[in-house]
């Protein structure tokens, strides 16, 4: 490991350790680049996103812990509920607290020798601008979601508003000062050109500064998870060819739309709908599935994610039921549960066709043209009949494309980034 870089700081408003929460990007980051001798130190929010829960900083600006040798600073913010007024002033209370915060903790644990800010929302990855400043070492912009373009795209802040120019404005800066800038997305890119902010259209953003760096999955965990964490389920067990969602049941995951298709689908009678996870919709369509007799539909409700490999592994098709009309799927795919699929072994539909399409690329799965139940009850019934070889071709090729998604891959990739910006 070269001597000028020495420490990394991950700045993350939403990352948890496995003792917290599912938000595991950085945390499994900061455990391979420590086996390249890059001690990392993971910086997030003391209240957890969508879980409700809190980490005690017991008093203090903030708590460190280890996990497995991992170091992570928990900053204590504000509370919030939803995605209000309460919900902005704890974003803001991260960003203040960590420009409150870092340089007492570098004095005693030593100053940073680069730094990445990851958004979820980009005050973080201007704070790790800020602070990168502070301490005069490079600074990072991970691109975890295009804000404000999922605003834009949700519709709710206009783009050529007062707002929403003030938002593109603060990411137009964002990109500019960051030294390289990693996107999750293997299309996001091409934002940066739609709005003429590269080099080749008059702006200052020189691409070259500009990486990929998608999600991905721990496959030698999964491995032994799937071995070992099994769930008894006589449905699973069954001999039926099982068609398996995984995720939470509420109306923008569109869950309805595979009760549609199930419907469509009855007299195949050796054909079942297997659907894991909770949501605020889910006793909504259990009713809908008595009411209508949809038999060939079991909705399991929540299950602890450590029985999600083998679930997965006894499936037939995995599916992943997006809405084609509320996101710009025209950059690609960095869902945690494509990479899950994946490496189960499994065929995946995609109820979405989307742009630097992952199946496509692995051919190791189907999307829809058309996000309808007929499109998808087509899908199925197309994997349902395929010959032996060719079904057997395209779960091995699942298997090989998870290997490129590996977390060791990944933090490869990120550790070169990190040698590209190192400064002498």
């Amino acid at each position: 490991m070269d001597r000028t870089m020495r420490k990394f700081w991950i700045l993350n408003h939403y990352a948890t350790t496995p003792k917290t929460g599912p938000m595991l990007r950085h945390y499994y980051f900061a455990e391979c680049l420590k086996e390249k001798g890059l001690e990392t130190t993971v910086f997030a929010a003391n209240e957890l996103h969508q879980t409700g829960g809190c980490v005690d900083t017991l008093g203090k600006p903030y708590l460190r812990t280890e996990e497995e040798g991992v170091p992570f600073v928990f900053v204590r913010t504000s509370r919030y509920q939803g995605n209000g007024i309460s919900r902005v002033k704890n974003m803001l209370s991260f960003f203040f607290g960590l420009l409150r915060i870092c340089g007492g903790y570098a004095k005693k644990y030593g100053k940073p020798d680069v730094i990445m800010g990851s958004s979820a929302h980009p005050l973080t990855s201007i704070a790790g601008i800020l602070m990168g400043r502070k301490f005069r070492v490079p600074a990072i912009v991970e691109v975890r979601d295009l804000w404000p373009e999922a605003i834009f795209s949700f519709g709710k802040v206009k783009m050529n508003s007062l707002v929403g120019k003030m938002l593109s404005a603060g990411e137009k800066w964002m990109y500019i000062h960051a030294d390289a800038i990693v996107f999750t997305k293997e299309g996001d890119v091409d934002h940066i050109r739609e709005m003429g902010w590269d080099t080749e259209h008059g702006g200052r953003i020189d691409l070259k500064k500009c990486y990929y760096v998608n999600n991905g999955v721990k496959l030698d965990e999964y491995a032994q998870s799937m071995k070992r964490d099994i769930l008894s389920d006589p449905d699973l067990e069954s001999d039926s060819f099982k068609v398996v969602y995984t995720g939470t049941i509420r109306p923008v995951n569109h869950v309805g739309n595979l009760l549609d298709a199930a419907k469509l689908l009855k007299e195949h009678k050796n054909i079942r709908f297997l659907i894991f996870g909770g949501g605020n919709q889910l006793e909504e369509l259990k009713k809908r599935a008595e009411n209508e007799k949809i038999t060939n539909v079991a909705l399991k409700g929540y299950v602890d994610k450590i029985y999600i490999p083998y679930i997965l592994s006894r499936s037939s098709v995995n599916v992943l039921n997006y809405s084609q009309s509320q996101y710009n799927w025209s950059r690609g795919n960095s869902s945690n549960k494509l990479f899950e699929y994946m490496a189960s072994g499994k065929p995946v539909i995609s109820t979405v066709k989307m742009g630097y399409c992952i199946l496509d690329h692995y051919q190791c799965g189907l999307s829809l043209e058309e996000d309808t139940p007929r499109a998808l009850a087509d899908e199925i019934l197309k994997i349902y009949n395929m010959p032996a070889e060719v079904y057997t071709r395209m779960s091995e090729n699942a298997r090989k494309g998870a290997r490129d998604f590996d977390f060791s891959v990944l933090t490869e990739r990120l550790y070169q980034v990190i040698k590209s910006v190192e400064r002498d």
